[in-house]
């Protein structure tokens, strides 16, 4: 079997340890590859490379950089149905899907480019006379991304892009568990002429990423993952005193007042919900409807939840495909089965099917209370809890009274109610009568537990960059 070369450098390096790790089909279960994990050495030429490149790329005009990640989106857009392909196989997605995703990377990337030419600083009015504040933005340097296996593709394009506009160089590390697309952009990263080192990229261990996370060079290390992953790059972060940037774990709440159509609402919730078999950190967690709509809601969310197929979709594109691993699967299952003790009762799906592939089904609770696990923890699959409420007082308190806050949607076209929801949800993000799309041009950032900084637009760009104040005395 192939073991995946390590991309350092601008060249494609083959492993030189003997560690190797298989990577699995969620949807058969099947051996699909292999990738190497990157030995201490092997790190640190990784970082020395990034190192070594970023000064004379952060020297180049902006508008240069912005011109090359113009072509790396252009390499990236003419390879997507081949990333889509290693992507979908490692993935579970369908390979419509799986293609949409690297054209959705190299589109955000081609967003970045557009801030060569607005990326500012500001003048500040002194105290003493004559005298000029300059405060400028420069890159921070060396930036680790640490990349999740949900959206292995756009996640690393949604880092490095502004973190290579802002003028760092960076070393990737992809997960494990999806790790070969990561790996495939090389190609596309070395036709479109980028400097040798300002992208590095390279499968490792937990060990191995803390050894890389804490190399000296290393000015700041992005995450996207869960409060234990994101408590571990804290911890890194003490080696530099590291910058970082986290997105963490989300129980997204919806909100459905009084006046919400309830088949609109169903339609898109089912839709939400089996997006990627839920594995989505802004997926609809629990649903805090009112008295009113409580039973029709229940009873469509019921019936589309039983309606809705799952298999492997390579055969069957449009229907739901598997969770990421086996592990994952029972995880899901066994907060299920604890929430049904604690007295949710399970109106579809809850069971574990036979078979290949890692597959579990659209599963909704209702009679849920805000005291369960199933209400207070995330969880990274097709499970949909409801709990009901008085009116949208109540769903608010219930909503903010959690550990995170990511995301948030209300439905609702009372507009006084809208804005009073808007001015008080504890959460990076309010949707309201639709669900998450994280819009590239917004910032999409936690609260609480849900992370520290963020990414996305203007802001999401300036993470990347430091302030230096220049005083000119008169």
């Amino acid at each position: 079997m192939t073991v995946g070369a390590f991309f350092i450098g601008g060249r494609n390096v083959k492993p030189a340890g003997r560690r190797s790790q298989p990577v699995l089909s969620p949807a058969t279960g099947a051996v699909i590859g292999e990738v190497a994990l990157a030995e201490a050495d092997e790190i640190d030429a990784a970082v020395a490379a990034a190192k070594a490149a970023q000064p004379g790329w952060a020297g180049l005009a902006a508008c240069d950089r912005g011109a090359a990640l113009r072509r790396l989106a252009a390499e990236i857009e003419a390879r997507a149905q081949t990333i889509g392909a290693v992507l979908a196989a490692e993935t579970g997605k369908s390979l419509s899907d799986a293609t949409g995703e690297a054209v959705y990377g190299a589109e955000i990337t081609r967003y970045h480019s557009e801030w060569a030419r607005r990326i500012e600083g500001e003048i500040i009015p002194s105290d003493t006379p004559g005298e000029t504040l300059l405060l400028m933005r420069a890159p921070i340097g060396v930036v680790v991304c640490l990349i999740p296996f949900n959206f292995p593709i756009y996640t690393l394009l949604r880092k490095v892009a502004p973190a290579l506009m802002a003028g760092n160089s960076v070393v990737v590390r992809p997960s494990n568990t999806t790790p070969l697309s990561a790996l495939a952009l090389s190609e596309a990263i070395q036709a479109a002429g980028l400097p040798d080192g300002v992208i590095n990229i390279l499968t490792m261990d937990h060990a191995g990423a803390g050894r890389l996370s804490q190399a000296e060079a290393v000015g700041m290390i992005t995450l996207t993952g869960s409060v234990s992953a994101g408590r571990a790059v804290m911890d890194y972060a003490k080696a530099n005193i590291a910058k970082t940037s986290l997105e963490l774990g989300g129980k997204t709440p919806v909100l459905v007042g009084p006046d919400a159509d309830v088949a609109d609402v169903a339609r898109r919730l089912v839709a939400n919900k089996t997006n990627h078999c839920g594995q989505v950190c802004t997926a609809a967690a629990r649903v805090y409807v009112v008295d009113a709509l409580h039973d029709a809601l229940v009873a469509a969310l019921t019936e589309a939840f039983r309606a809705r197929r799952f298999a492997d979709r390579a055969q069957e594109p449009d229907a739901m495909g598997p969770v990421a691993s086996e592990k994952a699967r029972a995880e899901i299952h066994a907060m299920v089965e604890r929430a049904v003790a604690e007295g949710a009762s399970l109106a579809a799906g809850g069971v574990m099917p036979e078979g290949p592939g890692w597959f579990y089904p659209p599963t909704l609770l209702t009679g849920c209370r805000q005291e369960m696990e199933i209400i207070r923890e995330e969880v990274f699959g097709p499970v949909l809890a409801v709990v009901r409420v008085s009116d949208l007082d109540e769903a608010l308190r219930l909503a903010n009274d959690h550990q995170f806050g990511l995301s948030s949607v209300l439905f609702s076209n009372d507009h006084r109610k809208v804005m009073q929801i808007a001015n008080s949800m504890e959460a990076g993000e309010l949707y309201v009568n639709r669900f998450p799309a994280d819009p590239y041009q917004g910032y999409h950032a936690g609260w609480k537990r849900s992370g520290l900084g963020g990414d996305d637009g203007k802001h999401g760009l300036l993470e990347f960059t430091q302030t230096r104040l220049v005083v000119l005395a008169p």
